[in-house]
């Protein structure tokens, strides 16, 4: 699939409580699985990957937690609760 390159194709819908939540839930599980991964992980120093790549496992963790964040606040921000009218007639 190639880049794109203005978002005029791209359409889709306010994300539920529940979606937000279950990205929380996936964030959490990833950032408990990159700092369980071996002493002192949370320390800045690379991994080596395939093909010569490396990862900095501290960059990963603050980006996991920037996205924890910006959903966090995502969550917070939505309506704690809604209403609803009736007209009764007689």
């Amino acid at each position: 699939m190639t880049d794109l390159t203005n978002l005029d194709s791209v359409s889709g819908s306010e994300l539920t409580s529940q979606q937000i939540q279950g990205i929380l839930k996936q964030i959490d599980l990833d950032i408990t699985n990159l700092v369980r991964e071996g002493k002192l992980s949370a320390l800045k120093y690379s991994v080596p990957g395939k093909a010569g790549q490396s990862t900095d496992r501290a960059a990963n963790l603050n980006a996991l937690l920037t996205a924890r964040a910006h959903y966090q606040h995502l969550l917070n921000t939505l309506p704690a609760w809604s209403t609803s009218q009736a007209v009764l007639t007689d």
